[in-house]
């Protein structure tokens, strides 16, 4: 296996997410804090990022933050279900930084679990909701919000407010980290015994939609959004290697947008199945993640691991049947 698990974190870091999750809520409506400073106190220090630390960055994926900038540099993708049936992109950046990423939009509660896996991941974002920010603060992650570094963060004049706010990734990042910070479960080598073929799969949510279409010429699987090609600033089309629908529970959160919309919690801990995608053919895989210091584990059913292609992961949830 090219990327090797870290070990896993110590017990006084699950006592931190232990101790953020149990939290008590307020009741009433929130109103997400997006693109502007989170409200968090002015003492707040600074952490630089660590060599060891990925970058997380929250991508706007709504039709006005089109086309996005530096996402065929990030490492995996994840796709996530949010308010209204829309989706929000997670990118991780590991092996190599762009020069810019965006749009950058707010947190979510799914996310503090699925980042738990990494070595106190630096976590670049717009903001989140009021009730929201105890948990991150306490989460293990570098929370790095607009107002955190200086000039980690700028408007672009390309488009309106808040789809226009862009992260400088070197601004956060001493180095990159290197595969080895990728501690996810995945496994990378050759095409596994099996699958079918299959150059076409498509992933719906309520408001939202991706189909996968694999390009022989390529030798990648080309993106598409909404019915339309999904491309970046530069031109180029985004096309991950490796493409893996995950099912998983999306149940109700207890925070909500200003319009009354709760927000889908996404359940990246347990077991289920899961369809991965490669080299033109489709493998019928099984899930497991035990607790949320560790990565996912993809095996076919016999027990063996269905080894990705190297490159660029799309991971995409979506919910369990």
């Amino acid at each position: 296996m090219r990327r090797r698990a870290r070990t896993r974190r110590a017990a006084t870091t699950a006592a931190l997410l232990a101790t953020a999750v149990t939290i008590s809520l307020a009741a009433g409506c929130t109103a997400p804090d997006e693109g502007r400073n989170d409200g968090r106190s002015p003492d707040r220090t600074s952490e630089a990022a660590t060599a060891a630390s990925v970058l997380a960055v929250k991508i706007d994926n709504v039709r006005r933050a089109k086309p996005q900038t530096g996402l065929d540099a990030a490492d995996i993708v994840y796709v996530e279900q949010v308010e209204g049936g829309l989706s929000r992109l997670m990118a991780v950046y590991a092996t190599r930084l762009p020069e810019t990423v965006g749009p950058v939009r707010s947190a979510r509660e799914s996310d503090l679990e699925l980042l738990r896996q990494f070595d106190r991941p630096t976590l670049a974002f717009s903001g989140a909701q009021r009730k929201l920010l105890p948990l991150i603060d306490k989460a293990p992650v570098n929370a790095q919000p607009p107002g955190e570094t200086d000039g980690a963060y700028y408007r672009g004049a390309d488009r309106p407010s808040p789809h226009n706010l862009y992260l400088r990734p070197a601004r956060l990042m001493p180095s990159v980290p290197g595969a080895d910070a990728l501690t996810t479960g995945f496994r990378y080598g050759a095409t596994p015994v099996g699958g079918r073929a299959d150059t076409s799969e498509t992933v719906r949510y309520p408001a939202a939609e991706f189909t996968f279409s694999w390009s022989a010429q390529q030798g990648r699987w080309l993106v598409s959004q909404d019915g339309a090609p999904t491309v970046q600033t530069d031109g180029r089309r985004v096309a991950p290697a490796t493409v893996v629908v995950q099912y998983v529970t999306i149940r109700t959160s207890p925070y909500h947008d200003s319009l009354g919309n709760y927000t889908p919690y996404t359940e990246t801990v347990g077991s289920g199945k899961a369809k991965v995608l490669r080299d033109g053919r489709a493998w019928d895989a099984d899930w497991k993640r035990a607790t949320p210091a560790d990565g996912t584990a993809f095996t076919a059913p016999d027990g063996s691991p269905v080894n990705f292609a190297e490159g660029q992961v799309w991971v995409v949830y979506a919910r369990t049947a």
